[in-house]
């Protein structure tokens, strides 16, 4: 079965990972550009070496193994909150979006939910209901719920698009907000700090599989290339179909990517 992992931070990885994944059936990948790499940047110019990097040397490794490997870009919220480094982010931020390898504009949404990461989060929502391109939203690790909610009162207030926009890191706690308001949902499967297969599989099993994603974000911290493979076994154990799986693991995120216009043919 090929698996689809749209959300993994391949620029923290080595290259043995990308030769697990491929054995693995991960044939397809986005990795999104909104990342934080550890420290505050201070300088704008290393946001736009840094979307090169993924735009330009990132796809040639991937290839080396099969993958197909695609990317998002946007001025993260962690770092949203210097208003000045922000600002000259988002100015330039236009140029990266034509770049056929970009298919949505991501992370964006809220870390500590400040207004200055608001401010920069409908100014992207903006930018891309303009481009026609999807987006990626990060809910913040702490207080997540309250993030959650300020995320969908402001996609509300913009009345925007519910085909156009995934709210990822949902857990137990988030799922049914996520859900009842219509939006796709992403859940990370992180060892220690966020879901397991066992328990993203619970999920899918209490709120079906419409509009729903899988991803692993692989990162600096403790992670796992494989967790959406992993999340597969499990739902094949707890009885899910081949065709349920296929739906979460691939057609899925393949649907919430495609109005980019910008991946290979799904099947």
């Amino acid at each position: 079965m090929k698996i689809f992992d749209p959300h993994i931070h391949m620029y923290s990885r080595t290259t043995d990972d990308y030769e697990r994944m491929a054995l693995a059936g991960v044939t397809m990948i986005v990795e999104p550009g909104g990342f934080w790499l550890g420290n505050l940047r201070k300088r704008a110019g290393t946001f736009f070496d840094y979307f090169d990097h993924l735009i330009h040397y990132e796809p040639q490794r991937a290839a080396e193994f099969g993958i197909e490997h695609r990317c998002t870009v946007s001025m993260n919220p962690k770092e949203a909150n210097d208003e000045n480094l922000a600002a000259e982010v988002l100015e330039m931020l236009p140029q990266y979006l034509e770049n056929e390898r970009v298919v949505a504009i991501g992370e964006i949404g809220f870390d500590q939910i400040t207004k200055a990461e608001e401010k920069v989060f409908i100014a992207q929502l903006e930018l891309a209901r303009q481009t026609g391109l999807p987006v990626l939203i990060h809910s913040p690790h702490n207080d997540k719920k309250r993030g959650i909610e300020r995320i969908l009162a402001v996609l509300k207030e913009l009345d925007y698009p519910l085909e156009r926009a995934v709210v990822d890191h949902n857990t137990e706690e988030t799922i049914a907000l996520t859900k009842d308001a219509g939006y796709w949902a992403g859940h990370t499967v992180y060892p220690l700090k966020k879901l397991s297969p066992d328990r993203a599989t619970t999920i899918l099993q209490q709120y079906g599989t419409d509009r729903m994603l899988i991803n692993s974000s692989a990162d600096w911290g403790i992670s796992d290339p494989l967790a959406v493979a992993k999340t597969a076994v499990v739902m094949r154990r707890r009885g899910f179909s081949a065709e349920e799986i296929r739906k979460v693991v691939w057609q899925n995120p393949h649907a919430f990517y495609s109005p980019s216009g910008r991946l290979s043919d799904e099947t």
